[in-house]
């Protein structure tokens, strides 16, 4: 442990010094001059504790403490301040600068030593302290990340459990999931909530696992009443996904409930429209319906990427919402680059 001791008294700096010293484990740093002090101690790492003068020419006590308290490593370092006066303004200004204790003029070899040796003693314990609340933060943290992946993990594989039944999907999830991510930060979205919606939204079709073979896999157009059982799709997958407390299992399902609802209130399953349809719910509809539009389907041949931007623009305020299309605009390049790069 290191204490830094200011006193323009030579005797009184020698004194204080040896008495210092002669404590184990302890080095004392000796300033005659404040502002030499102040240098020091913000050109290395935080001593244990500092012990200064009141009265010194230049740079009194108080206008030392100011300056130290300044600077934010300095801020749990504490101080002695060492003075002749009984003045009560003077140790209320110094408390309420910083200060912690005071030790009065001329010193007492005994009343010094046990001051210091109990205010470094609670020092070290205060430290301890906090060196143990990081370590727990982190190891708290560390776990929290690693809970988070095995999550992440889980809802890839399951959304990976549609994809199979699907063979129509092929890098649908990656490329439609990047979109989303991209159209909710250009939303405004926080990174942070935007990755959530690019974890969950591959689950947006897992309802298909309930779906009749002959339907999920006709190569050809449904019929009227092929089509009512594959809508029940969207109300399949939120039924897998309910009653979760996971956050991410709980987006996920609101995607998978909401991503085909229109924005003029047409789509299913429920008939909702405009901001009653969740905004997750919006932004994967303009995602997954461009990702659709581009890649080949044993119904279609894919769209050029500039038609399908159209298809876009010209579905906002009916299929989709406007703000979420104009999104998509403002990260066109972005866009590009994920189709470019994910091709089947």
């Amino acid at each position: 442990m290191r204490v830094a001791i200011v006193d323009d008294s030579e005797s009184s700096l020698s004194l204080m010094t040896g008495l210092v010293a002669g404590l184990e484990g302890v080095e004392a740093m000796a300033f005659p001059r404040a502002l030499d002090a102040l240098m020091w101690i913000g050109q290395n790492p935080p001593v244990d504790l500092v012990v200064v003068d009141y009265l010194m020419p230049a740079l009194n006590g108080l206008g030392f403490i100011e300056l130290l308290r300044r600077d934010p490593k300095q801020a749990s370092v504490p101080i002695i301040m060492v003075t002749s006066s009984d003045s009560k303004d003077v140790r209320y200004m110094a408390l309420q600068l910083g200060a912690k204790d005071f030790l009065t003029k001329p010193i007492d070899p005994v009343e010094f030593t046990a001051r210091v040796s109990n205010t470094l003693d609670a020092h070290q314990a205060h430290k301890a302290l906090a060196d143990q609340s990081a370590w727990l933060a982190s190891e708290v943290a560390r776990a929290t990340d690693q809970l988070l992946e095995r999550e992440r993990e889980a809802l890839l594989v399951l959304g990976r459990t549609a994809e199979h039944r699907d063979p129509e999907t092929g890098r649908h999830l990656t490329r439609m999931s990047h979109y989303s991510w991209l159209i909710a930060l250009a939303l405004g979205w926080s990174t942070e909530a935007a990755a959530r919606l690019k974890v969950a939204s591959p689950l947006h079709d897992v309802g298909k696992v309930a779906i009749p073979d002959h339907i999920l896999l006709k190569p050809g157009k449904l019929t009227p009443d092929e089509f009512a059982i594959m809508k029940g799709h969207a109300l399949a997958g939120a039924n897998i996904l309910a009653g979760s407390q996971s956050p991410l299992l709980q987006l996920a399902c609101e995607i998978a409930l909401s991503h085909h609802e229109w924005f003029d209130g047409t789509g299913y399953p429920n008939g909702l429209a405009g901001e009653a349809i969740p905004l997750s719910g919006r932004i994967v509809a303009v995602a997954d319906v461009f990702d659709a539009l581009t890649t080949t389907r044993p119904y279609k041949q894919p769209w050029s990427f500039e038609d399908a931007h159209d298809h876009l623009r010209n579905g906002a305020g009916s299929h989709f919402d406007p703000a979420c299309v104009a999104a998509f605009g403002r990260v066109l390049q972005d866009i590009r680059e994920v189709f470019e790069s994910n091709k089947e």
